[in-house]
């Protein structure tokens, strides 16, 4: 699949808070984006195939172009896609990491097809192998990635994890050691997923508590890197280590640390997308912006 971008006529970005959802790519990857205008959304997410696949079916150039033309006229910002849930850079096993590698830079080319800016990534589970090594076997993947891709305008992003089982990604310390092995510039960066970290130990419920984790990212990671916020309440406790999103203000976070976010000015520009529970009718997004966006105001 070749990777080309062209240049889209921009509208003016609708007003209001860098929000939006992950939206269903069902009956064509250009349908997103009216789904996304529906919800009133000024960003979103996509998967740009089924997540659970390997890999795709070609993206066809009439959606491709429908789909750039629709996030050009519509105003959106930085809009996002998420890899496969099967893709496991980490793994111990070469078979399945060189699988993972090459789906990867598929992944990457898809995004570039439909001018995606931003690819988040899972950096993968080591297996029992250990962190050191799993993270030598993210790094070496990611690095191949980028070199087979000099011309893409995607950044790939690595996603904070809840650290559950052997996940990598769950301390910002072993997201700060990828950054180094990596080195990529702009092609790499962080998304921050709020129930991930939560899940992980890192406490955002009030004032001090979320200072102090924000202070913590900065200090260790750097907010510069930050590109994506996934803003996901959870049904877990802090620490837990189990991945499980909740709607806002509805779970062991809280309406207040959501608040936090939502008004701290040095995430005013990046994204912020909810990937909580869905409805059938969008109901349940609107809700969850809804929330967000009042929050926003203070």
């Amino acid at each position: 699949m070749a990777a080309t971008r062209r240049k889209e006529r921009t509208a003016t970005p609708p007003a209001g808070p860098l929000v939006g959802a992950h939206m269903s790519i069902a009956g064509g990857v250009h349908l997103a984006v009216e789904r996304a205008k529906a919800l009133k959304c000024r960003t979103f997410q996509i998967f740009t195939k089924n997540s659970n696949q390997w890999r795709g079916k070609e993206i066809p150039d009439e959606w491709a172009q429908a789909f750039r033309r629709g996030v050009a006229a519509g105003g959106f910002s930085r809009v996002v896609a998420h890899d496969s849930y099967l893709i496991n850079v980490a793994s111990p096993e070469e078979p399945l990491r060189r699988r993972s590698t090459d789906a990867l830079l598929d992944e990457v080319a898809r995004a570039d097809l439909l001018g995606i800016d931003y690819l988040v990534m899972h950096p993968g589970a080591h297996r029992g192998d250990g962190v050191e090594a799993g993270l030598e076997r993210i790094a070496a993947s990611l690095n191949d990635v980028l070199a087979r891709s000099p011309g893409s305008g995607v950044a790939i992003l690595l996603e904070t994890t809840a650290g559950q089982g052997t996940a990598l990604g769950g301390r910002f310390e072993e997201l700060r050691d990828l950054l180094d092995r990596i080195g990529a510039g702009e092609r790499i960066g962080v998304c921050l997923d709020t129930a991930h970290i939560f899940a992980a130990g890192y406490d955002i419920r009030n004032r001090s508590a979320y200072e102090r984790t924000m202070d913590e990212f900065d200090r260790i990671i750097g907010l510069g890197r930050l590109r994506v916020v996934h803003v996901n309440d959870t049904k877990k406790a802090l620490g837990s280590r189990v991945d499980r999103h909740h709607h806002i203000g509805r779970g062991s976070i809280g309406l207040e640390g959501f608040r936090l976010l939502m008004t701290d000015e040095r995430l005013k520009g990046l994204p912020k997308i909810i990937e909580t529970p869905k409805g059938p009718d969008g109901r349940l997004d609107r809700r969850n912006l809804s929330v967000l966006k009042r929050l926003a105001r203070g």
